[in-house]
């Protein structure tokens, strides 16, 4: 066989091994894409459960348990428009009260009565007990995370999605999220969240579903520390109510009127 021979052969299987490629990759996409959609569909549905999409205002008293220790209480009130802008008010206890948390895209700063200057803050860092700033501050997980279905799972007699939440970049609050959610009606049943390394922070259930601003949503959230054991914050949220919010609201200017 001549070179030229064996040129073209070589090249004529080169060809046909990209074009053999190249249709299962076409194959494989549109799957692909609709197990991505999906997904995304079954985590904006159990946001829309756990909170309102428009503007709303919310009450939570958290309250953080120690072994030994005498539980911490506090309370807070969280005006929020979507996923990009937050307000967090400190109700109690009252020697902190007029200390605000501003958020706006995934920037985070605290406004203290004393202090003229805003505190920069980070959305994993502790606010009290099991709760991180982000875990009030920027709750929905569509905008933060890229979901992907993992399987379905029996609880209780019930089927449930489980998805796998991967971080969109290192800004936001937990780098993975497993989240188990209703197969029939969307409703969030449990949550565990990842570090960097890998290693399980801690996990949350969702309990107590009751009718607020139209829908029935969790009023409970119970967090438990994956690594201190006993460690556990319970969230309670009440009075939740739509509020038409201007964006004014969300301004650092603003906050002075709301100390």
């Amino acid at each position: 066989m001549s070179m030229t021979s064996i040129f073209r052969a070589g090249f004529l299987t080169s060809f046909l091994f990209l074009a053999l490629a190249s249709t299962a990759i076409a194959a494989e996409s549109p799957s692909d894409s609709k197990a991505d959609s999906l997904a995304r569909s079954i985590l904006e549905k159990s946001d829309e459960i756990r909170f309102p999409a428009q503007g709303f205002q919310v009450d939570v008293d958290i309250t953080s348990s120690s072994p030994g220790a005498t539980p911490e209480k506090r309370k807070y009130r969280i005006l929020s428009k979507g996923n990009e802008n937050t307000v967090v008010m400190i109700l109690e206890p009252a020697s902190e009260r007029g200390q605000i948390m501003l958020m706006k895209g995934r920037d985070l700063w605290v406004f203290m009565p004393d202090v003229s200057q805003p505190i920069r803050l980070g959305l994993a860092q502790r606010l009290t007990g099991q709760v991180a700033n982000g875990d009030l501050a920027r709750a929905n997980f569509s905008g933060d995370y890229n979901p992907k279905l993992l399987r379905t799972e029996k609880l209780d007699g019930e089927e449930y999605y489980v998805l796998e939440l991967d971080a969109v970049d290192r800004s936001v609050t937990y780098h993975r999220v497993m989240l188990w959610v209703n197969k029939s009606n969307y409703r969030p049943r449990k949550a565990e969240f990842y570090s960097l390394s890998g290693r399980l922070l801690k996990t949350s259930t969702y309990e107590n579903f009751e009718t607020m601003a139209g829908k029935p949503r969790p009023t409970r959230l119970l967090i438990q520390d994956a690594l201190k054991s006993g460690d556990t914050s319970v969230l309670d949220y009440s009075n939740m109510k739509l509020r038409d919010l201007p964006d004014k609201v969300f301004n650092k200017d603003y906050l002075k009127k709301l100390q």
